[in-house]
């Protein structure tokens, strides 16, 4: 490996990329995802005069823009999810199919982020998969499958998409049926005739329970008793929330599920769900049987197929070389907005903790922006 650094271009392409990966290429602040988090860093990087390329580059795994969300179910619509929040200076019903509320998400955000990278001049270098992030030589050495990197600062924003979490349980290895992640559902017709045990309290857990109970039998099983939220999620609610979750990353500790902090929110579709009996939910059982899963009195129910909607883990296994984690698992974070990793100011998770959240995920794009920008005495846009 050569010790002088090549400037990687605006012209560069990845082929060039992959054709000359004995090189290092040397940047101010590497960006690692292209999704809500990163998109919004990178644009408030550029605003603030940092030149792409020299200044920053962004390198995202996924072969075309979208983020996690190209990878969601078919049957999640516009209607359904949650809510899809504006990037910075574009807002998302300026696009087409921000204004089909019948629309894929998985089509119409994907297309939402497409046009904001064009709109804005956002270089993305993808598919670039980062495989480990280190230090050497006072900066940080980026190694991708596509070439390497060196850089003064990190953003990181892979999300949780690519750690699905699975619970261990005894006998899982007995099962004779499926086992399945929420990451992996795509239509309820794939269960029809089979009894579906769905695991999980979280709102994805209720979006599929919803829509397999339609076409075929299920039991419903959580660890706690969820918790269901009449009237509305105001402005005051979100921000108790967030700052739950932030005192815990505060401290190092790992951030939680949102709908720990939240609770689910009652809607005609949950009612219309209680009155099939869809909701008989079942505490969670104890082990898993060849043929179903049992509980610690001995009752048995059976099943086919066992769908884990136990949520996600933050992607961070790139990372590990930094050695950022405490003994409690999680990272003692710092800065303005819980952005900044308090043993490493010169790194930054945007879409961790309290930036999870869409919203959040666009005022940690612009917090870490600002704060890396000046810690490391880049220039700022006058």
């Amino acid at each position: 490996m050569p010790s002088a650094y090549a400037f990687l271009s605006l012209e560069m392409d990845t082929p060039t990329l992959q054709s000359a990966s004995r090189l290092v290429y040397k940047t101010g602040i590497a960006v690692i995802g292209a999704g809500q988090a990163g998109l919004s860093a990178a644009y408030h990087l550029k605003k603030q005069g940092l030149e792409i390329g020299r200044g920053f580059v962004v390198l995202d795994q996924s072969s075309h823009p979208g983020g996690a969300w190209q990878y969601r179910w078919p049957s999640l619509t516009l209607r359904t999810v949650n809510r899809i929040h504006d990037l910075p200076g574009l807002p998302f019903s300026d696009t087409v199919a921000g204004n089909q509320p019948e629309v894929q998400a998985n089509l119409a955000v994907p297309h939402y982020f497409e046009v904001y990278e064009k709109t804005f001049g956002l270089t993305v270098y993808r598919p670039v998969k980062v495989k480990v992030v280190c230090e050497r030589d006072s900066r940080f050495r980026v190694e991708t499958d596509r070439g390497f990197f060196s850089s003064q600062g990190i953003i990181n924003a892979t999300g949780t998409w690519e750690t699905p979490y699975v619970p261990v349980y005894p006998g899982a290895g007995l099962f004779e049926g499926v086992q399945l992640h929420t990451r992996d559902y795509q239509t309820a017709d794939a269960f029809v005739g089979k009894h579906v045990v769905i695991v999980g309290g979280g709102i994805s857990a209720i979006q599929l329970l919803d829509e397999i109970s339609r076409v075929t039998t299920t039991t419903w099983v959580t660890r706690k008793e969820p918790i269901f939220r009449s009237g509305p999620f105001g402005e005051k609610a979100g921000r108790d929330a967030v700052a739950i979750v932030e005192a815990r990353v505060r401290k190092g500790l790992p951030p939680g599920s949102v709908v720990s902090v939240t609770g689910l929110p009652w809607s005609p579709a949950i009612d219309a769900m209680r009155k099939r009996g869809v909701l008989d939910r079942q505490p969670m059982f104890s082990e898993i049987t060849a043929h179903g899963v049992r509980w610690p009195d001995g009752r048995e129910v059976m099943a086919d197929v066992i769908l884990w909607c136990t949520g996600f883990r933050s992607s961070l296994d790139h990372l590990m070389p930094l050695m950022l984690k405490e003994e409690h698992g999680g990272i003692v974070m710092g800065g303005r907005l819980a952005t900044m990793v308090a043993k490493n100011p010169r790194i930054h998770l945007v879409g961790y903790g309290p930036s999870a959240s869409t919203i959040g995920a666009n005022r940690a794009g612009r917090a870490a922006a600002t704060e890396l920008m000046d810690y490391l005495g880049l220039t700022h846009a006058r």
